[in-house]
């Protein structure tokens, strides 16, 4: 009984309580303000003279105006959906892989079968605006703690890639490495739809060939096979290239017999023929421990059937040093 008698009290009270003044709506809010309102409406006493009519409309049409300012229109407000983004991804990388699957039964790149096959010569990268520098990265030996810089841009007309910078064979103060002093330029792995590796197939073609123009010094090229095992994140299969300097062009070939096996700087004893349908990526790598300024020009890469070269391995394996092979 005692609580039934609290509550109608307390309802009793709340319904003398007059109307909250307009000037305290702010800080109560316009939720508590129509509560109020709907408890106690209030009612105009007849000698209410027109001024203070007056006075409580440009209130009400004050507080109106302010409450219409904090309205955002259905226009200025940004569609932004979460659920609508991964729809949209989703349904491109759909589009891609139907690309991809018609393009697989024209023939390699949509193109079709017989031209691919009489192909002699293609021209794989090439750089005459950002998005070909957009297919490329560059590392040096700040990665662990090193000197080196290096930069990479579009030489004169959008005609090339210019890779410049400063080569510093001074070995960290803080870390294990006991070696410094390399600069990279690494192309990046072609995706497909649902970010699946696209790698390049060059069964075709027997030797790689560039025109590039540097200042004399040595490079390494580098190629990257598409695998997935952990052990052979490192390896690579290499060859030098030499820059003659000066204004002029050269055009550089490469077999791909001449590629050699390598670990993370080491050529292996135990070497291997490249398998040149599942080409990752590509690269250049300086390392010659010559401190200074240094710049590659790179006009295209590309591959090419050589008839004349019918090498198929430059290098020879022992029973001693590879028995798998000898089985």
């Amino acid at each position: 009984m005692a609580l039934v008698h609290k509550l109608l009290h307390g309802t009793y009270i709340l319904r003398k309580c007059s109307k909250p003044a307009a000037a305290l709506y702010p800080f109560l809010g316009i939720r508590f303000a129509d509560y109020s309102s709907s408890l106690q409406k209030p009612v105009a006493s007849p000698g209410k003279d027109s001024s203070q009519r007056k006075t409580d409309g440009s209130l009400q049409g004050d507080h109106q105006k302010e409450v219409a300012l904090d309205i955002t229109s259905v226009e200025d407000k940004p569609e932004v959906s979460f659920d609508k983004a991964i729809r949209d991804e989703v349904i491109d990388h759909f589009w891609r892989l139907k690309d991809e699957t018609v393009d697989h039964w024209i023939g390699p790149e949509g193109r079709p079968l017989h031209e691919v096959l009489l192909e002699q010569a293609k021209v794989v990268w090439q750089f005459r605006g950002k998005e070909d520098l957009d297919k490329w990265k560059v590392t040096s030996d700040k990665t662990i703690g090193g000197r080196s810089e290096v930069f990479l841009k579009m030489g004169k007309n959008n005609q090339s890639a210019l890779l410049y910078g400063t080569l510093s064979s001074e070995v960290p103060q803080v870390g294990e490495s006991r070696q410094s002093g390399y600069c990279a330029m690494i192309s990046r792995i072609r995706r497909g739809a649902f970010e699946r590796k696209k790698p390049y197939d060059w069964t075709q073609f027997n030797t790689l060939y560039l025109r590039v123009r540097g200042d004399g010094r040595p490079w390494m090229v580098n190629i990257i096979q598409d695998t997935d095992f952990i052990q052979r994140k490192n390896q690579l299969y290499s060859y030098f290239m030499f820059t003659r300097g000066g204004p002029y062009w050269q055009e550089v070939k490469i077999p791909f017999s001449k590629f050699f096996f390598s670990n993370r700087g080491r050529i292996l004893d135990v070497q291997s023929q490249i398998v040149v349908d599942k080409i990752a990526s590509i690269g250049f790598t300086l390392a010659d421990k010559v401190d200074g300024p240094f710049f590659l020009e790179v006009d295209f890469i590309g591959v090419f059937t050589d008839p004349a070269h019918t090498e198929e391995f430059a290098y020879e394996n022992s029973p001693e040093l590879s028995p798998r092979l000898f089985k």
